[in-house]
């Protein structure tokens, strides 16, 4: 360490613009991982908020956009519940539709028909729970919009109003669209095209129907159980007495509209970065390791070995690459905390670290390639055996 201290402060100004490049590649990293955590929870922070295990589509169904395309009968239901390792399973109803507030408002809607006394019910942050056929709970995030509790919304082409009884505790969102939650049965009479236009449904108008469909199955697994593990072969099993296509909560992410495209564009743009980050420093350090050749050979003639000069190299590296990653995520934050209100960002711990620590990973990795190199100079060469 005494070696690389000292070259450190010896040549602060190459060693400081090689930790600007670094820090500016850790401000970019955080920034993407702010980016792909806030499109994410943009995307299906409504699905993230339920404690479901796994959703079972219809046979079939197209993993594209599944939640919009899968169609589920009472039979494929009851057959989930009767499943050994289910705790509860529950139908539930998804689409997204365009819809208009009493104020004038135009809004974009995901309507989740959900059982008023399921498990899928969300929490609440103001108002009141589902119960009559009229009401609605909406994302938190409408409340910036313009809504309250008691406003109007009527749905476009369907002319059914509904109002708003209460709010999501935090943001829930499908598909980049606010979610709204109402009771199964008045998804099931829009679904059905039995809605009522210019007014709200009624108990009666739920009773009468006969449509006993919906979008999906909920399942929530029994604690411990192979089911709330993911184990494939209790979902086939259940799959094929069911006649339905299941997938984890995390699988079913990709049914949303547009996350696998999303998601996997970040990730590839992250990847490079990191990459590049490891090119940099390795090229840095080769140069570095040249220029300084003859230095190190005399060290090696008054003994030092490989494996120290090795060590003191990796070192350099280190401090390099953890002082200025700390410095750049830093900065990182706090560009992040300056986005404006309507950008999908997020901070989140834990990306943020998992991303640092990859980046001084590489970096390092980087490093002992290009370092590696002083493991074959010769003491000789300090008297200019080589020249």
């Amino acid at each position: 360490m005494f070696l690389a201290l000292r070259e450190l402060a010896f040549a602060r100004g190459r060693f400081s613009l090689m930790g600007v490049v670094i820090a500016l590649i850790a401000v970019l990293m955080v920034l993407l991982s702010g980016l792909s955590a806030g499109l994410v929870n943009d995307g299906v922070s409504g699905l993230k908020s339920m404690p479901v295990t796994s959703f079972a589509f219809d046979e079939g169904t197209k993993a594209d956009n599944a939640f919009s395309r899968s169609i589920v009968d009472d039979e494929q239901i009851a057959a989930w519940k009767e499943q050994p390792d289910v705790a509860t399973a529950s139908p539930m109803g998804a689409s997204i539709m365009n819809a208009e507030t009493d104020q004038g408002l135009q809004v974009d809607l995901t309507l989740f028909g959900i059982e008023p006394d399921s498990f899928l019910a969300p929490e609440l942050s103001a108002g009141s729970a589902l119960g009559a056929p009229g009401g609605i709970i909406v994302s938190e995030t409408l409340r910036g919009e313009g809504l309250e509790l008691g406003s109007v919304i009527t749905l476009d082409q369907v002319g059914t109003e509904l109002e708003v009884i209460g709010f999501t505790d935090g943001q829930a969102t499908f598909g980049h669209v606010d979610v709204a939650y109402l009771p199964l049965g008045t998804w099931q009479l829009i679904a059905a095209g039995e809605a009522p236009d210019g007014a709200a449904p009624t108990a009666e108008q739920l009773a009468a129907l006969d449509f006993e469909y919906a979008s999906v199955v909920a399942i929530e697994a029994v604690d411990g159980s192979p089911l709330a593990k993911g184990d494939a072969d209790a979902l086939a099993a259940g799959d094929s007495a069911a006649g339905t296509t299941s997938m984890t909560l995390e699988q079913s992410f990709n049914a949303s509209p547009g996350y696998q495209a999303e998601t996997l564009t970040l990730s590839m743009i992250q990847w490079f970065l990191y990459a590049i980050g490891a090119l940099v420093v390795g090229a840095f350090f080769t140069v570095w390791t040249i220029q300084r050749g003859h230095e190190l050979a005399v060290l090696r003639a008054m003994g030092a070995s490989a494996r120290y000069l090795l060590r003191d190299g990796l070192a350099q590296a280190a401090i390099l690459l953890v002082t200025f990653t700390a410095l750049g995520a830093a900065i990182g934050v706090g560009l992040g905390a300056l986005m404006p209100a309507g950008m999908p960002f997020s901070l989140e711990a834990g990306p943020i670290a998992l991303a640092s620590t990859i980046t001084i990973s590489l970096g390092l990795v980087g490093a002992a390639i290009a370092v590696l190199r002083v493991t074959r100079i010769e003491p000789i060469s300090a008297l200019g055996g080589t020249r």
